[in-house]
């Protein structure tokens, strides 16, 4: 059994004809039998959350990803009050990235703390995206107490010292398809040396499609690829991986 930690199942450029179904089928057929689908703005929170009411194999978050500047913005008590829906396993994604966004930063690293400050509100987990942003991202982490609710590092490529950091923070680290890139030697270094029980793997699909699929739009079928990369990273059975991943995700994110 898999669980894929962060995709996007509304964001899927199905062909026509197929259906999320057909996706969690195909999944399921690879041994993937649980998927948070993540938010990234209000505007389509509505259609994430109903399909994690539609398929019990499905959770949601609630959030606004930091790059975006368009539809509502998020105030604590909005994300809290979104986030008590029961099929709302966590806040997110949010963080900071000074990569796609430039210029004062302050807007971006506001709406990060109102995300953690919604996450503590609620007592549940936060998703964070940072990219090229890692010393501030864990600055504003603990600044503001993320500690108390935990969380993932989602799309881990930073390098060993901000994985520690992370860590010490209580927060796991989740790997995608970047880890199978030939490239990613920081990427794998961190993935042989996090705990087991620290480690979490992702397809954030429909992005960062995992060789042999590099390229392609990505499926949470697809974890297991990524799954299987850090095993053989790690020279243990991907068996060890399958059940370690699996066995974070229930617990972080509280689901059976």
């Amino acid at each position: 059994m898999l669980a894929d930690s962060h995709c996007h199942l509304t964001l899927l450029d199905l062909d026509a004809g197929a259906s999320v179904t057909d996706v969690l089928h195909a999944a399921r057929e690879h041994g993937v039998e649980r998927l948070l689908c993540v938010s990234v703005d209000l505007d389509s929170y509505p259609a994430v959350l109903a399909l994690a009411r539609r398929h019990a194999e499905v959770s949601a978050s609630v959030g606004v990803h930091p790059n975006t500047q368009t539809g509502e913005e998020p105030s604590c008590d909005t994300l809290a009050a979104l986030a008590r829906d029961p099929r709302v396993v966590a806040i997110g994604e949010t963080g900071l990235d000074y990569y796609r966004s430039t210029g004062d930063m302050a807007w971006q690293q506001a709406r990060f703390r109102r995300h953690i400050a919604a996450a503590r509100a609620v007592g549940k987990p936060i998703i964070v995206h940072t990219r090229q942003a890692a010393p501030d991202v864990i600055r504003i982490l603990g600044e503001e107490q993320a500690r108390d609710v935990g969380g993932v590092m989602h799309c881990f490529v930073e390098d060993w010292d901000t994985a520690r950091a992370a860590m010490d923070l209580g927060f796991y680290l989740s790997f995608s398809g970047i880890v199978t890139f030939r490239n990613a030697r920081e990427v794998q270094e961190v993935a042989r040396r996090v705990p087991l029980d620290r480690l979490l793997v992702e397809t954030d699909a429909p992005y960062l499609a995992p060789v042999p699929h590099r390229g392609k739009e990505n499926r949470p079928a697809y974890v297991r690829y990524v799954a299987e990369h850090i095993a053989a990273l790690r020279e243990v059975p991907a068996q060890v991986v399958f059940e370690a991943t699996t066995a974070n995700y229930r617990r972080l994110f509280a689901v059976d």
